[in-house]
């Protein structure tokens, strides 16, 4: 549910618009007083090189009718005193903007001093994509504020091909589990190993082309449908793109909309329903051509006339691919060649005898 509906649906509206409003006058408090603040100094600042000016000249006119000095002399006091204030004036000034650019750039530096979690090896090389055989060799993992270790010499192997269902309570490990696979995060220990692979000595980016991700939620960007289709084959013809929107049954839905494929969905597809996005993001999977697919709750969200629709172009999808799908639902896991059920970071296997 949009944060806009939630509001409206628990009626909501005036608390929010209470919140609202409070944000708003502590940042107008806040910016009154920068405002008084800059608006007295500027004040004080002034007065004082007044008054210094007017106590200059009435001592040069002193000075003057005692015969002290010329008249040379009181116009170049004066204008000296005139071109130093004005100095003065643009040195406080670039003092000024000196503290707000400190200020702006101080999230930036901080940014940039920060290191990435997972980088790339020195001599990392290209990941050469095979059959889709993944294998976990003692592998241990924990989360950097967690208690303890969620994997602990966890061995796993998934043969080229198979659909492997993970299932479990929430919290048991399934989701780590594929984000170990796309090297979101690096092991503490043990090897990850795709077609023989370690997912260390290969780059990111050419590993992860070589996994196609369904999730839940998709996540599609403001722009055509088009273009949210061929996210993950740029270089795809047009003939290709509605190909793949064929076997993913999105075809049909995108050609009664009123610009077809350049139509653009909103922020994170927000024109479209569940089941469209879903279908869309099957397409971008069947495009991708990788393989190994992840299905993370690809129909958990769906009604059942479109849960078919949608199971029907992922049964397309996992042909002759290495299949991990995450589900809780019978409908999902039935069609698996094995089911490894988590807890705690743990997983014992066997195969599905669902009809």
């Amino acid at each position: 549910m949009r944060p806009n509906a939630t509001v409206k649906a628990f009626g909501a509206e005036a608390r929010e618009q209470k919140r609202f409003d409070g944000v708003v006058q502590a940042w107008t408090k806040e910016a009154n007083e920068t405002w008084s603040r800059f608006t007295n100094a500027w004040v004080i600042q002034n007065l004082l090189l007044w008054l210094l000016q007017a106590g200059l000249l009435g001592l040069v006119l002193l000075e003057w009718s005692k015969g002290r000095a010329t008249a040379g002399d009181a116009v170049f006091a004066i204008t000296s005193f005139m071109l130093v204030s004005g100095y003065l004036r643009t040195l406080g000034e670039n003092v000024q903007n000196l503290q707000k650019g400190i200020a702006d750039i101080e999230d930036v530096v901080a940014y940039a001093a920060e290191k990435a979690g997972v980088v790339d090896a020195v001599d990392a090389r290209a990941f050469a994509p095979g059959a889709g055989r993944i294998a976990f060799e003692h592998v241990s993992f924990g989360y950097k504020n967690a208690a303890e270790a969620l994997y602990n010499d966890f061995s796993l192997e998934i043969a080229a091909g198979e659909t492997v269902a993970l299932v479990g309570p929430t919290g048991s490990g399934k989701s780590t589990f594929v984000k170990l696979v796309q090297r979101l995060y690096d092991v503490d220990a043990g090897h990850i190993r795709i077609d023989g692979q370690d997912v260390h000595a290969v780059t990111q980016a050419s590993l992860r082309q070589s996994i196609a991700l369904v999730p839940q939620d998709p996540a599609l960007f403001h722009r055509t449908l088009r273009e949210n289709i061929a996210y993950a084959k740029p270089g795809a013809s047009m003939d290709e793109i509605i190909a793949a929107a064929k076997r993913a049954r999105a075809h049909e839905f995108i050609e009664k909309l009123p610009l077809g494929y350049e139509t653009e969905v909103g922020e994170r597809g927000v024109k479209l329903s569940g089941g469209e996005r879903q279908r869309v993001a099957l397409a971008r999977a069947f495009l991708a051509d990788a393989p190994i697919l992840i299905l993370d709750e690809a129909t958990s969200s769906l009604d059942v006339a479109t849960e078919r629709e949608v199971q029907a172009a992922m049964a397309e999808l996992k042909q002759g691919r290495t299949t991990i799908v995450i589900a809780h639902r019978l409908s999902t896991i039935r069609e698996a060649d094995r089911i490894l059920v988590f807890n705690e970071g743990a997983s014992s296997s066997k195969a599905s005898t669902l009809n």
